[in-house]
């Protein structure tokens, strides 16, 4: 049914064109060649129209392009002798220009958005419909109209006044060429500039049209003001060539994703060699995209991530950005957040959706390890952390409580034993003695343990304190460079501290060392710790301790680096992220 209708109109439009050409060549003596050149420009505009009808069917620009040619056509009806013809095309014929107008600002999607060229367009209708129609009421053919050769008779006159129809079609061609004209090349100004990279360039045919109708514009202007017969000649099919090359290229833009797809081809055979972390790049080429990006479907999570496996929130599908799901037998696979202009490419992006579908699979499952090595790690993080807590929790407990009660039950004693001095049975004192130091000494062991869970000094002061009253425990001699500016996250700085504490731990059981340096600093948005020494060397990274502090670092970010050759000491080097929670 849709292939008959544009059959009809095919035909019917190619009928108009030569009956139009026939008004002009014998109504108005036109010379052939202006006559056939101005049904080009309706035909051409019918090509344009019935292709891209036939084409992108659900995209309005197609019939808006046919009416546009029937109309170019049918304006030629003006030049009519019969007088119920001229008067019905002459007061309808500019609605021609207001739709190419209306055509352009519409380009691409068939619906013209903005407000201000909603304004603009309805303007340009009241105008091309307003001033001919009014002309009409006061022309009695007295005097011929502006292209008319001779008078022509209006049905509609009701009193004779050709100064009056003179001003009204002056005063059309300067609202219509001169302001509105103005007004339209600087929407399609703004609208370029506002474009992004890959919409100007699918709006590279609306520069097009603003030379038609700069041309068209200059073209009236000459004709009307000015009536040079040689540029009026020239502008003519300047003007002609322009808006005659008008539909074609909005044609032509409004299929280029069509001939894109051909070129998806070679996208099968690009992503072949691709690793799944240049998809990304490989589609945003595919699709001319630069600002294409990825998000992996996992369906345990029923929710999407990127490459790297972090969560990944997709943003609503308005005019800034646009949101393509890519399914798999009814399964989501990606979702492909780009330009809005794709919205008008479908086939281009389902192409190139189908071209890497099997990439996109081997890249999501890439994505969801990433997301299950986050996720290990955040767990790895969070155990860390809440070790850590019960560590100071324990400290608390050990410090205020059991040490506390230890402390004051040795003060008791020493106190009853300084109140009853001399009086005591010498065997009564030695034991009391003795309880009083093997006090003294579980408080010492205590205060021991307490700093091997988790140092008060570390939180109360910093690292800086902590490192200082660490070393000064030590029974060897340590050089300590410490030069951290801003306190670290806690994390990060109980990270720091018992990486230092471990490895002095191991060099005093097992280094034989003479000296000993520890350093940390700040560089780089990390935090770095060594402890090195001249001893023994020989360390396993493996062993329990030194894999125990790896795993450590590791859950907060970083690197632990072990370099300890037998004979030439060891170093300890742990770079820890400041951004580390």
């Amino acid at each position: 049914m849709l292939n008959l209708i544009r059959l009809f109109l095919a035909v019917g439009g190619v009928a108009l064109g030569i009956v139009a050409y026939r008004v002009q060549v014998e109504d108005i003596a036109s010379p052939g060649n202006r006559a056939l050149a101005t049904v080009a420009v309706g035909w051409a505009f019918l090509l344009a129209g019935l292709v891209a009808w036939s084409r992108r069917p659900a995209n309005r620009l197609g019939a808006l392009m046919l009416v546009t040619a029937f109309a170019l056509l049918l304006r030629q009806l003006r030049y009519s002798d019969d007088p119920l013809v001229f008067t019905t095309f002459f007061a309808l014929g500019d609605v021609a220009y207001a739709l190419v107008g209306h055509c352009v600002l519409a380009y691409p999607t068939g619906r013209v958005t903005d407000r201000a060229e909603r304004a603009l367009v309805k303007a340009g209708y009241a105008t091309v419909l307003t001033f001919p129609l009014t002309a009409l009421f006061f022309y009695d053919g007295t005097r011929p109209l502006l292209t008319y050769p001779t008078p022509r008779e209006s049905v509609l006159a009701v009193s004779g006044n050709p100064d009056v129809v003179e001003g009204l079609q002056n005063a059309m061609v300067i609202v219509l060429y001169g302001i509105l004209a103005t007004l339209f090349i600087a929407l399609i100004v703004r609208r370029l500039v506002r474009a992004t990279p890959r919409a100007r360039r699918v709006l590279a045919p609306l520069l097009l049209a603003g030379i038609a109708v700069a041309l068209r514009a200059v073209f009236e202007g000459v004709f009307t003001f000015v009536d040079r017969p040689f540029a009026y000649y020239t502008l003519f099919w300047w003007q002609i060539a322009a808006i005659a090359a008008l539909p074609l290229a909005l044609m032509a833009g409004l299929l280029r994703a069509r001939l894109a797809r051909a070129e998806v081809g070679s996208l099968v055979l690009e992503l072949e060699r691709t690793p799944p972390q240049g998809l990304r790049d490989a589609l945003a080429r595919a699709l001319g995209d630069p600002t294409l990006a990825v998000a992996f479907w996992l369906p345990e999570r029923r929710a999407f991530v990127d490459a790297a496996g972090r969560p990944v929130e997709l943003p609503p599908d308005d005019r800034r950005r646009a949101v393509t799901r890519l399914e798999d037998d009814g399964e989501p696979v990606a979702a492909l957040v780009h330009d809005p202009t794709l919205r008008e490419e479908p086939e281009l992006v389902e192409a190139a959706g189908a071209a890497a579908r099997l990439a996109l699979q081997n890249a999501r499952l890439q994505a969801e390890l990433q997301a299950q090595l986050i996720a290990v790690r955040e767990s790895r993080g969070r155990i860390v952390a809440a070790t850590d807590a019960e560590r100071q929790r324990i400290e608390r407990d050990l410090h205020d409580g059991a040490q506390q009660r230890l402390l004051a039950l040795a003060l008791a004693l020493r106190s009853a034993e300084r109140r009853h001095e001399g009086t005591l049975d010498p065997e009564l004192e030695h034991v009391l003695d003795t309880a009083v130091a093997e006090l003294q000494g579980a408080v010492d062991d205590l205060r021991e343990l307490t700093h091997g869970l988790h140092p008060t000094l570390l939180a109360e002061q910093g690292l800086e304190a902590a490192l200082r009253a660490l070393t000064a425990r030590m029974p060897l001699a340590i050089e300590l460079d410490v030069n951290v500016p801003q306190r670290p996250p806690p994390a990060v700085e109980a990270a720091a501290y018992f990486v230092v504490s471990e490895a002095l731990t191991n060099v005093v059981k097992h280094a034989a060392a003479r000296t000993v340096t520890v350093t940390a600093a700040q560089r780089d948005g990390s935090l770095r710790v060594e402890v090195t020494d001249d001893g023994v060397g020989g360390a396993d990274p493996a062993g329990s301790g030194l894999r125990g502090l790896a795993d450590r670092i590791d859950a907060v970010g970083g690197r632990l680096a072990v370099d300890s050759r037998p004979g030439e000491g060891t170093r300890v080097a742990a770079d820890i992220p400041l951004g580390s929670p």
